[in-house]
């Protein structure tokens, strides 16, 4: 695990010398073991750890900084070179399946000088090409130099777990694993996105596709890979390698569906324990962690166990009592934190710096804290549950897609049935089961009258409208879903363009702001597969559970009580209690000046919002931390929002 970044500047001009200690120190927290960088011109290829800068330059550069996970000895050094000089890589990331490509290139005839994953990666792209990334089990995003045809080959793993962000300036192209390496280039624009601004305020979703908030910042996508001439970058586009099959459906009975779903997490785990270096967990108590403690434990009887918590400081929130039950039955360590509001304003600086970009709620505040523990811990390697709820369908939201696929499919007794049976779960309700399915089923240009007849603001007063329409953004919905399977469509959704996306961001930069690596084990090409190609109702039962078939699959592994939990809560903070206590610091951030600047908020209107809330005639939601979120990020970062 570790920070990659990447300049191509095709024709000499004046070029800061700084700006490479620079770039190799801002992304120091994510490899704090060493570090390299790599130097291709008309003159050859140049590497060290000891930069001589040049003020006239033209060529490639690539850096690293190293995260040392596996082999730590200086043969895992980075930019590594084929031996014929012809490849040279800089990678962040692991390949759990390395060892067993390693034994296929051997009978290939490639010889292997060290014990690392990066070796066997660049070997395979030597081997196969971009046909390589399709025989990869592992989190990834590489640079590749070909010096032979003059280009660079860049590639993200199929979810998106690893980040790469590249952008133009008048002079050069870079990359970076960090939009805030990019932003110490001379000439880095720092324009708002207004599109992506339109959706974080109105649904709390950021990360989505090649776009940032930055308008001049792109990220690669998920499972796309970029070929860079180095001669011409700007004709470099974005290519899929690899998608979730949708079409394809397994003729399976439950049982027979839970056994085989047991074999690929199993194997799954199997793979995301190879380390040479201890290996801990997240653990929130809810089905989906603790099933990776416990087939920790299934696997490794004598493997020692660290797990890190968030405990709310709220009974409502706690999930501390599942935390103790799963740290029981694995025999494992456990360690418990309990952040403060005050805790939250003391890091609240210094996590949005971490972030790069916005984030929806201070839960994304508890898991920093968590990785901060694991790091006093001396934990260098975490398994965490991300992406569980999106290919198994955990959140209230799915059940009212899978009651929108059954009105759709025209099957209205099982739909009544589900609406009953669902509505008497924790935390939701028949009527709320009916709006949100109603929000699937219904296209944007109705849901807007629909809203307005509820008596609901069809785009609320505090967002500037007439700013977002001059840019061409126009209200929308995120849910309306096309054709008779909503349930699996909508997961797909959240888990290629929405949720996922974000929460991976927000995993990437916690941990790594403390040197940890983090490893996310339902996210493989193999479980994302199989659980799309399962019957719906596999995944949300007829009474409405979530995670039907994963249930049975853990069954004898993970303890009945965990099992059978109906509740969901995760991560949740007791945000609206501290946004209360909090009201003098929140009023500060609404007369900043940063905060006058966002002409995408009516700032009145916010202030008159929060007065409310604060009175209590408006319930309190979201949008509150958003427009913290954003002020605090804008005035860091002096976006622009022209």
């Amino acid at each position: 695990m570790c920070g990659i970044a990447g300049l191509v500047l095709p024709k000499p001009g004046k070029f800061d010398s700084e700006l490479v200690p620079t770039l190799l120190h801002r992304l120091k927290h994510r490899g704090p073991n060493d570090l390299g960088f790599l130097q291709f011109t008309s003159d050859g290829v140049r590497s060290g750890r000891e930069w001589s800068g040049q003020e006239l330059l033209s060529g490639t550069i690539l850096l690293h900084r190293r995260l040392s996970i596996l082999d730590l000895s200086a043969n895992g050094w980075q930019p590594m070179g084929t031996q014929d000089g012809r490849y040279h890589i800089v990678f962040n990331g692991e390949i759990y399946n390395y060892l067993e490509l390693r034994q296929k290139l051997e009978t290939l005839g490639h010889r292997f000088r060290s014990r690392s994953d990066t070796e066997v990666l660049l070997a395979a792209y030597a081997q196969w090409g971009r046909e390589a990334l399709n025989r990869l089990v592992g989190m990834f995003a590489f640079a590749i130099l070909d010096t032979l045809e003059r280009k660079l080959f860049l590639a993200r793993d199929f979810f998106g777990i690893k980040p790469l962000y590249y952008t133009f300036t008048h002079d050069s192209w870079a990359f970076a694993s960090e939009i805030k390496a990019l932003l110490e280039l001379s000439g880095a624009s720092r324009r708002v996105n207004p599109e992506r601004l339109y959706f974080y305020l109105r649904y709390g979703v950021t990360d989505h596709g090649s776009e940032t908030l930055l308008a001049d910042i792109q990220q690669l996508p998920p499972a796309h890979y970029l070929e860079v001439p180095l001669d011409n970058p700007r004709q470099a586009y974005p290519v899929r390698y690899w998608k979730v099959d949708l079409n394809h459906r397994l003729d399976l009975s439950f049982e027979d569906a839970a056994e085989r779903l047991r074999e690929l997490f199993l194997e799954s785990i199997q793979l995301h324990l190879r380390s040479d270096v201890p290996v801990g967990a997240a653990l929130s108590g809810g089905i989906d962690s603790s099933s990776i403690v416990m087939c920790m434990r299934y696997l490794q009887e004598d493997l020692q166990i660290h797990t890190f918590s968030y405990v709310a400081d709220d009974e409502a929130d706690s999930e501390e009592r599942w935390v103790d039950v799963v740290g029981q039955a694995a025999g494992a360590v456990v360690h418990k934190v309990q952040p403060t509001r005050e805790d939250l304003v003391e890091d609240l600086e210094q996590l949005i710096h971490i972030q790069d970009e916005p984030f929806g709620s201070t839960s994304i505040y508890a898991q920093h804290r968590v990785f901060r523990m694991a790091h006093e811990a001396r934990i260098k390697v975490m398994l965490d549950g991300q992406g569980a709820d999106e290919i198994l369908g955990g959140y209230r939201p799915y059940v009212a897609a899978r009651l929108a696929s059954l009105v759709r499919q025209g099957r209205w007794v099982k739909a009544s049935q589900l609406l009953s049976k669902a509505g008497s779960l924790p935390g939701t309700s028949s009527l709320q089961l009916s709006k949100e399915g109603a929000s699937f089923l219904l296209p944007p240009s109705l849901q807007a009258p629909l809203r307005r007849l509820l008596g609901k603001d069809a785009s609320p007063s505090w967002l500037n409208t007439t700013w977002f329409r001059e840019r061409g953004i126009e209200a929308s919905s995120l849910n309306y879903t096309r054709g008779k399977d909503v349930l699996v469509k909508h997961l797909h959704r959240t888990l290629s363009e929405t949720t996922v996306p974000a929460l991976l961001r927000y995993e990437d930069r916690n941990s790594m702001a403390f040197s940890i690596e983090s490893r996310v084990p339902f996210l493989t090409p193999a479980l994302a597969n199989f659980m799309f190609s399962l019957p719906e109702e596999y995944i949300v039962a007829p009474d409405g559970s979530s995670k039907a078939v994963f249930r049975r699959a853990m069954q004898g592994i993970v303890p009945d009580v965990i099992l059978d939990r109906r509740d969901k809560i995760g991560f949740a903070t007791p945000e609206h209690r501290w946004m209360n206590t909090l009201g003098p610091w929140v009023e500060q951030r609404f007369k900043t000046e940063a905060a006058a600047h966002i002409s995408a908020l009516k700032l009145k209107d916010v202030e008159r919002e929060w007065k409310m809330i604060m009175e209590g005639h408006r319930s309190y939601d979201f949008r509150v931390w958003r427009w913290i979120n954003l002020i605090e990020w804008s005035g860091q970062l002096g976006v622009h929002y022209e």
